[in-house]
């Protein structure tokens, strides 16, 4: 397994493989299993029918690192758009955002005002602005970017952050950002990193991220907690039993075209569920990391595909 995680990861980078892939109909099929669609449109139609179903979401309009700030304006407009959409069509949906993909890599100053701007926005229309955790060089700056603009009295509240339970440094960052009263999103992490900053066993992830979500549903702040592991949904869900802490407190996340089953069935429990759906025509380095979070889903997507 491990071997297939490290080369999905190397082919989630892979330029060549990328652009072939995103361009035929055939990589386009593969990637509907866990892609909403290639327009905003497809996003929103997914979105309201999982509300229908009583299933929060929030909607992240893919692409990662950009070559010019005004690559980085357009991807911004593209979130303006769905925040405005999603206040007049009434969805319960928020969203996910990059800061590659808002220039963080060109001017990190770029990325901080259109990540303040989408805040302004969300805040306006009574929204949320989540900002994703990337690969582990980024982990610092992207903290620092979401505190300061949580800092603003008239925007606390309005965005939050994805910490990763496979980095060392996670507990801290947990601390820090539960006294500025940020929402974070608690993932395992979906990135090859080097054992210097990240347990490298699957065990020790696992125990990290059972430690860190007790320290998450212990907080007064409403977060969320992304797993589709059954065993740490149980951890979770046996803790807060123990505690006293009501399933409105929290929710669990889940990824779109992942584990629906399990979905629906938190809801009917009473949890609150939401999807991560992602949707645009940049779908490959995502469609590659989630394979490589579970390479069994390679076998899936074959049988899908050799269907009539």
């Amino acid at each position: 397994m491990p071997i297939l995680r490290s080369a999905f990861i190397a082919l989630s980078r892979n330029r060549s493989l990328r652009s072939f892939c995103e361009h035929t109909s055939i990589g386009n099929k593969l990637s509907s299993r866990f892609v909403a669609g290639m327009d905003l449109e497809d996003a929103l139609r997914v979105a309201a029918s999982l509300n229908e179903q009583g299933i929060h979401v929030t909607l992240d309009s893919l692409g990662e690192s950009v070559s010019s700030a005004e690559e980085a304006e357009r991807a911004a407009d593209i979130y303006h758009a769905l925040l405005d959409a999603i206040a007049e069509r009434k969805l319960d949906a928020n969203i996910s955002v990059k800061l590659t993909q808002m220039g963080l890599l060109l001017d990190p100053q770029l990325a901080e005002a259109i990540a303040t701007n989408l805040a302004e926005h969300a805040k306006y229309v009574d929204n949320f602005v989540r900002i994703d955790m990337e690969d582990s060089p980024l982990t610092q700056v992207t903290m620092d970017i979401v505190r300061r603009v949580n800092a603003r009295p008239d925007l606390r509240g309005a965005i939050g952050i994805v910490i990763q339970a496979y980095l060392y440094r996670s507990q801290i960052d947990i601390d820090r950002l539960i006294a500025d009263g940020i929402r974070v999103r608690l993932c395992k992490g979906a990135y090859k990193e080097p054992p210097e900053v990240a347990f490298a066993h699957k065990v020790d992830v696992d125990a990290n991220y059972v430690k860190l979500s007790k320290t998450l549903l212990s907080s007064p702040i409403y977060h969320g907690l992304a797993t589709h592991d059954e065993k740490m949904i149980g951890a979770a869900k046996a803790f807060a039993a123990r505690r006293n802490i009501a399933p409105s407190q929290f929710e669990f996340q889940m990824l779109y075209g992942v584990r629906r089953d399990l979905q629906r069935k938190l809801v009917a429990e009473g949890y609150n569920v939401r999807v991560y759906i992602p949707f645009g025509r940049e779908w490959y380095p995502y469609f590659m990391r989630r394979l490589a979070e579970r390479p069994a889903n390679v076998l899936f997507l074959a049988k899908n595909l050799l269907r009539k």
